[in-house]
């Protein structure tokens, strides 16, 4: 039980720090609680509604992913690495498709909210 209370902790610790540092992620963090009640005017049941606020989630998930990604790579070395550049551009590319994800998911959603399809 103490493990999974230090694990929760540490979660917390960690969305708070990166609140406070990360504009990307501040934004994010914007989007879904807009996302949240959009969700139940775009979607119709429960499971697409779901789906709105998960791809949001899923997108913070990534962007927790690519910011520890940079931070370990500055971490590692501060001067200007190739290699590092492109590690780095990988995990902003994961961000990106991410968000290509999101953003189509909630377009089909409001073609199909608006009866286009």
């Amino acid at each position: 039980m103490h493990r999974l209370w230090r694990a929760a902790v540490n979660s917390w610790n960690g969305l708070r720090a990166v609140v406070r540092s990360e504009e990307a992620f501040q934004q994010e963090v914007i989007v879904l609680i807009i996302a949240v009640p959009l969700a139940y005017v775009v979607a119709t049941t429960a499971w697409r509604r779901l789906g709105l606020v998960l791809v949001i989630v899923l997108i913070m998930i990534v962007e927790l992913l690519n910011t520890a990604i940079e931070k370990f790579c500055d971490h590692v070395t501060p001067e200007h690495d190739p290699r590092i550049g492109f590690i780095k551009d990988l995990g902003s590319a994961a961000v990106g498709l991410s968000l290509l994800l999101a953003g189509a998911v909630w377009l089909l959603a409001l073609a199909e909210r608006f009866g286009l399809f």
